[in-house]
């Protein structure tokens, strides 16, 4: 059984930068297309970035293209996602998922496409 573990939030100011990590256990994820996807509060859970099994494609939504970038170890089966020029607007909760039936991305990161939720990790983004 996939299971993925989110860790690597906490709270920073804007301008500034975490990193996010993603773990897979149960299975190994290089057979995956892996997508992170946030839920601010109040709001719908959006997709922000997906990657390919192989990590050679990547997508990302419009409101985080040159600031957020996405990134996969398969040997540590883990995937990051790299949060630059944080703004408050990406306070959220993050999450991975894991696209059990592609190794591909679509142009647009869909939740329809993922399972195997993690719990999520907190970013907030304050002065």
């Amino acid at each position: 059984q996939l299971q993925l573990v989110e860790s690597g939030g906490g709270l920073v100011q804007p301008g500034g930068s975490l990193r996010l990590s993603c773990t897979a256990s149960g299975v190994t994820v290089d057979v995956y297309a892996i997508g992170w996807f946030r839920q601010a509060p109040g709001s719908e859970r959006v997709g922000v970035s997906c990657i390919s099994s192989s990590g050679r494609s990547t997508v990302y939504a419009d409101s985080v293209k040159g600031r957020f970038t996405i990134s996969r170890d398969n040997a540590e089966n883990t995937i990051y996602l790299q949060l630059n020029d944080l703004k408050p607007e990406d306070t959220a909760v993050y999450y991975c998922a894991a696209n059990r039936r592609s190794s591909t991305c679509r142009d647009t990161v869909s939740g329809a496409d993922f399972g195997a939720w993690g719990q999520g990790t907190q970013v907030t983004v304050s002065s």
